[in-house]
C-alpha cells in the first residue's frame, strides 16, 4: 500500500451498526453532543485508520487502531471538538502508516492534518532525565503546541490511555514511563487546567511506580472507620440543610483524596495516613457569582473559619483560568473542614481547563464571568500561536511553570531559564551573567519595579538594572538561592575586600615613609623587590593588604624600606602626617567598635588590630586609656565628606513603667525615620523603667533629631546616648 493508494484516498462508506466495534461506538456515544455529520466523520476517521493500521498490533494482542480509538474517547469526554478526535484516531498514521500529510489533508482538511503532523513531531522527543527536559525538551515541547493547543491535549489523551493500559510493558519500560508521566506530562495539564486528566495521570504514574505504596494507600481509604464516613455524612447533611434554607440553588459534593496525593502529602508533610486523612473536603457549586459569595457566607455561618485561610481565586484568579473561593472550617470533630465554592462554569474550567474553551462552543454559557476570563486566557494563547509563530513570542505568552521545585523565568527578549524554587531576583541576575549579578542594583519583575531580594514565580518576565559603580554587599548572600550566585558574590567580596585593604594599606604605609621623609614612589624598585622577596610576598598588593588587616605594622615596614633603625616611638598625637579618612563602606577593612558605635561626626581614632585591620573609636571611649600603652597601634583617621549607609547608636531613655510606653517612643524613633535593632530593659521598678535602644542613625545630627523627638514625649524623663 503506497501513500498515494486511491483505496485509502476515497471516503469509505459507513459500515452498518453491527459491523461497527463496541469501541467505535463507545466513542460515539461519547460524542453525542457532536451533530450527525460530525459523527459521521469520527466513523469515517476510524475506517481510514483501521485500513491504515490493518495488521498492526499492541503489545497485548489487540489491533492497534483500538488505541488511537480510545484516545480519541479521553478527549470526547472532555468536550473536544470533531477536528480533534478526528486528529486523536489518525495521530499515528503519518509515523507509521503508508498515509502521508497530504493524504490527511486531502480527506479531513488542513487542520487535521496540521494538528496529526504536530503530534507525530510531539513523538519524536524522548525525555532522558529531569535535567534534560528541563532544558531544551520543555523549550521544543512549547513550541510543538504554537501553532494549535490541541496538539497537547492529543498528546495527553495519548499518555493518559497509555498509563491505562500500561500492563503490556515491561518493568522496566512501566518505571520509565511512570517517571516520565509524573515529572513532565501530569504537570503539562495540571498548568493546562485540566484536572481531571493530571490526577488520573499522578493516580496511574504513582502506581506503576510504586505499586505496593498505593495498593495500601487505596486499601486504606476503601476501609475508612464507620466513625469517619459518619461524621461526612453528618457535616454535609448540615451544609446541605443550612444552603437550602438560604433557599440557594446548589449541587454539593465530598471531595475524595488520591493516593498520589496522599502520599505526597505525607512525603512533603512528614506525616501518618490518619494525619493527612483528617480533613474533610467538600466543593459547592452554583449558579452566579453572587452566589458564591452568599454560600461562603453560609458555610462560614455553619462552621467558623479558620483564620489567613481563605483564598478568592474568583476576584484574582490563577493565570490558567481556575476560579474558585477556597476556605477552611474548623469541623465538629476538631478536623479542618476544607471547602470550595464556584459555579458550574468555573467547575467546568477546574476539571478541564483549556479543554472547555471547546466545549463552550457546544452549550456553555457564554455569558459568565468565569467562563470568559478562561476562554479570554486561552484565546489569548490560541492568537500567539497563530500569530507571528515567533517561539520567543510563544514563549513569553504561555509563561508556564512545569516542574514543582522548579521556576521558569523570561528575559526580556523571552528567553527561558529555569530556576530553583525560592530564587530570587539576584539569583535570576546571576543566572544571566557574573558581571550583571556584581553589578546589580534593582530589576524590574513584570514591569514593575523589584528589589533585588524579591522571591520570584514562574511566568514573570525579569530585567535587571544595573550600575557600573554598583557592587556586592555581604547581606546577599543572606538571601540568594543558586550555587552560583553564592559562589560569584562570595568572590566579589574577597576581590572588593582585597581593593579596599590595598588602598587604607597604601595610605597607612605612605603616611608612615612620609615620616621617615621618602614615600612608596621615591623608594628605589629593587629595595623594594629585596623586602617583597625576603618576606614571601608574590606582590606590593599583597603586603598592603597585610598591613591594613593589621597583620603587619606600617612603621615597622616603613623603617624596614627607608633602611633606618626604629627610633622611640612618639605619642599619636604628636605624629605628623594626614589622616586616613573614611566613608564607613570599606569592606573587611574597617570595623566599628562595639563599645562606644561612632557615627559621623563623632571625634575618632582608628586602633590597629591585627586580623581585624582599624578598628574605629570614639575618642571619649573609655577603652581610649588602654589604647594609649599601644601608641605604635595608632592610626589617624577622619570622616570623609561624603559618608553613606547607616550607623548603630545606643539611647538610654528612661521612662514611666506603664502599658503602652514602649510603642510611643518606637513610633517616635520611627519618625524620625530611624530604625531600631534591638531593645532591652536596663533597670525596671514600680514607676520608671531604663531601657537601652539600638537604632540606626546616618549621623550626629540624626541622631539628635531623634533624641528630640523622643524628648517631646510627655512619658520620658531623660534621653542619652551610651
Amino acid at each position: 500500500m503506497s501513500p498515494g493508494d486511491p483505496a485509502l484516498a476515497l471516503p469509505l462508506p459507513a459500515p452498518d451498526q453491527g459491523a461497527v466495534p463496541d469501541y467505535v461506538q463507545s466513542l460515539e456515544r461519547a460524542a453525542s453532543y457532536l451533530p450527525d455529520a460530525q459523527r459521521a466523520q469520527l466513523r469515517r476517521a476510524w475506517a481510514v485508520g483501521a485500513a491504515a493500521h490493518a495488521g498492526q498490533t499492541r503489545k497485548s494482542g489487540e489491533p492497534y487502531i483500538t488505541h488511537p480509538v480510545a484516545v480519541a474517547q479521553v478527549l470526547a469526554e472532555q468536550g473536544l471538538d470533531m477536528e480533534t478526535l478526528v486528529a486523536a484516531i489518525l495521530h499515528d498514521t503519518i509515523e507509521d502508516t503508508p498515509l502521508s500529510r497530504q493524504d490527511l489533508a486531502t480527506q479531513f482538511g488542513e487542520t487535521v492534518a496540521e494538528l496529526v503532523d504536530g503530534v507525530t513531531k510531539l513523538d519524536k522527543l524522548r525525555f532522558a532525565d529531569r535535567q534534560e527536559a528541563a532544558a531544551e525538551s520543555f523549550r521544543k515541547m512549547l513550541l510543538a503546541m504554537s501553532r494549535d493547543l490541541r496538539v497537547i491535549l492529543i498528546k495527553l489523551a495519548d499518555r493518559l490511555h497509555n498509563m491505562r493500559t500500561l500492563g503490556a510493558q515491561s518493568a522496566e519500560a512501566r518505571r520509565r514511563i511512570a517517571v516520565e508521566t509524573l515529572e513532565i506530562f501530569a504537570p503539562i495539564a495540571q498548568r493546562l487546567g485540566m484536572n481531571l486528566i493530571k490526577s488520573e495521570l499522578q493516580d496511574l504514574g504513582f502506581r506503576a511506580l510504586h505499586p505496593w505504596r498505593h495498593a495500601v494507600i487505596e486499601k486504606r481509604i476503601r476501609s475508612q472507620p464507620v466513625v469517619r464516613r459518619e461524621a461526612l455524612a453528618q457535616i454535609e447533611a448540615r451544609l446541605a440543610q443550612k444552603l437550602a434554607l438560604e433557599k440557594l440553588p446548589h449541587r454539593l459534593v465530598g471531595r475524595i483524596k488520591t493516593p498520589w496525593s496522599i502520599y505526597t502529602k505525607m512525603h512533603a508533610e512528614n506525616r501518618s495516613f490518619d494525619q493527612v486523612m483528617d480533613v474533610f473536603g467538600y466543593r459547592v457549586i452554583v449558579d452566579n457569582v453572587p452566589d458564591c459569595y452568599h454560600a461562603l457566607g453560609v458555610v462560614h455561618s455553619v462552621y467558623k473559619p479558620l483564620d489567613a485561610r481563605f483564598r478568592d481565586f474568583i476576584a484574582i484568579p490563577k493565570a490558567n483560568g481556575y476560579q474558585s473561593l477556597h476556605t477552611v472550617l474548623f469541623g465538629p470533630y476538631g478536623s479542618p473542614i476544607e471547602v470550595q465554592i464556584r459555579t458550574r462554569e468555573m467547575d467546568l474550567v477546574a476539571e478541564r481547563g483549556v479543554a472547555a474553551h471547546w466545549a463552550y462552543k457546544h452549550g456553555g454559557d457564554a455569558g459568565n464571568s468565569a467562563q470568559s476570563r478562561a476562554s479570554a486566557w486561552i484565546a489569548g494563547l490560541v492568537e500567539s500561536q497563530r500569530g507571528t509563530g515567533s517561539s520567543l513570542e510563544f514563549l513569553e505568552n504561555v509563561k508556564v511553570d512545569l516542574f514543582p521545585d522548579e521556576v521558569y523565568l523570561f528575559t526580556p527578549k523571552g528567553e527561558i531559564m529555569a530556576l530553583p524554587r525560592n530564587s530570587t531576583a539576584l539569583d535570576f541576575a546571576y543566572a544571566v551573567h557574573t558581571d550583571v549579578g556584581n553589578h546589580a542594583v534593582a530589576a524590574r519583575v513584570d514591569r514593575k519595579l523589584a528589589p533585588l531580594r524579591a522571591q520570584l514565580a514562574s511566568g514573570q518576565t525579569v530585567e535587571i538594572i544595573t550600575a557600573k559603580s554598583a557592587a556586592p554587599a555581604p547581606q546577599w548572600l543572606e538571601f540568594v538561592v543558586t550555587g552560583k550566585a553564592r559562589t560569584a558574590i562570595r568572590q566579589q567580596l574577597k576581590h572588593l575586600e582585597h581593593e579596599d585593604a590595598v588602598r587604607v594599606g597604601h595610605h597607612m604605609l605612605d603616611r608612615a615613609l612620609g615620616d621617615r621623609g621618602t614615600s612608596l614612589d621615591r623608594l628605589p624598585q629593587a629595595r623594594l623587590d629585596g623586602y617583597l622577596a625576603e618576606n614571601r610576598f608574590p606582590r606590593l598588593e599583597a603586603l598592603l593588604a597585610d598591613i591594613a588587616l593589621g597583620n603587619r605594622m606600617p612603621t615597622q615596614v616603613a623603617f624596614a624600606l627607608a633602611q633606618e633603625q626604629p627610633p622611640n616611638l612618639l605619642q599619636p598625637d604628636a605624629v605628623p602626617g594626614e589622616r586616613i579618612l573614611i566613608t564607613g563602606s570599606e569592606r573587611g577593612v574597617i570595623s566599628f567598635a562595639q563599645c562606644c558605635l561612632p557615627i559621623p561626626g563623632d571625634e575618632i581614632m582608628g586602633y590597629h588590630s591585627a586580623g581585624k585591620g582599624i578598628v574605629v573609636h570614639r575618642l571619649e571611649c573609655p577603652n581610649v586609656a588602654e589604647f594609649r600603652k599601644s601608641p605604635e597601634r595608632w592610626v589617624a583617621i577622619g570622616w570623609d565628606r561624603e559618608v553613606s549607609g547607616d550607623f548603630d547608636a545606643a539611647l538610654r531613655i528612661e521612662v514611666e513603667n506603664r502599658p503602652g510606653v514602649l510603642a510611643q517612643v518606637a513610633a517616635a524613633i520611627a519618625h524620625a525615620e530611624s530604625n531600631i535593632d534591638r531593645v532591652e530593659y536596663l533597670e525596671r521598678d514600680t514607676h520608671t523603667a531604663a531601657i537601652r535602644f539600638l537604632i540606626e542613625v546616618s549621623d550626629r545630627r540624626h541622631l539628635a533629631e531623634v533624641m528630640r523627638r523622643i524628648r517631646r514625649l510627655g512619658v520620658v524623663h531623660g534621653v542619652g546616648r551610651l
